[in-house]
């Protein structure tokens, strides 16, 4: 485990969990709620997304193995569903689905959409299991991608308490070009998972 993966690890995990991206949607789904109720609505939603990532992270790998598909397999699915969540960010079909969704005031928002799918959806699970497989033997790589994980969520809910602010600082259009670049960085490491996975068959060397 090099610094360079560590880097490379916190970028994919920056750009698929996505936390500007998530300002819209977290101002949307709160509308109406008082600071202390936004607060624990952002804190649940981490707690929750960071138990689930977590899991998947630690066994999803055994999970593969249990139901016969190999790492290589895994890397290159997942870096194809990475590259369509990239398609998304680039040409805005994300942001329009995330804003299309309307808040439901007889909703507890923490869970669904905000923990899940938003925060660990498919792309950020298939992340955790391809980060860990690659981290190396032994526990000293999965806990390094682990507090990855945990700087990441933190940042995450940090982006959540200062929505109304970046919203105002930011605007529409600095949101939209804030996605459009963290697209444009997923869709590159999206295909160097692809690379890995192909590499890792043997078809390559």
């Amino acid at each position: 485990m090099t610094t360079a993966f560590l880097i490379t690890a916190f970028a994919t995990l920056f750009v698929v969990i996505d936390p500007p991206g998530l300002v819209p949607l977290f101002i949307a789904l709160t509308q109406g709620m008082d600071a202390e109720h936004r607060r624990r609505m952002a804190r649940r939603a981490c707690i929750i997304a960071f138990v689930l990532l977590t899991l998947f992270g630690l066994l999803g790998e055994a999970l593969l193995g249990f139901i016969g598909i190999s790492m290589p397999a895994f890397r290159i699915a997942g870096g194809i569903l990475l590259f369509l969540t990239a398609l998304d960010m680039l040409f805005e079909r994300r942001t329009q689905r995330r804003e299309g969704q309307q808040p439901d005031p007889d909703h507890d928002p923490s869970v669904f959409p905000l923990a899940t799918p938003l925060i660990a959806g498919p792309g950020a699970i298939a992340t955790m299991i391809l980060l860990v497989g690659k981290s190396g033997d032994g526990w000293l790589g999965t806990a390094a991608v682990l507090g990855l994980l945990a700087g990441m969520i933190f940042a995450t809910y940090l982006f959540l308490l200062a929505s109304p602010y970046l919203e105002r600082l930011l605007g529409r259009t600095g949101t939209i070009v804030i996605t459009r670049l963290l697209g444009m960085l997923l869709a590159a490491l999206s295909v160097q998972f692809v690379i890995d996975g192909v590499r890792g068959t043997g078809l390559i060397g």
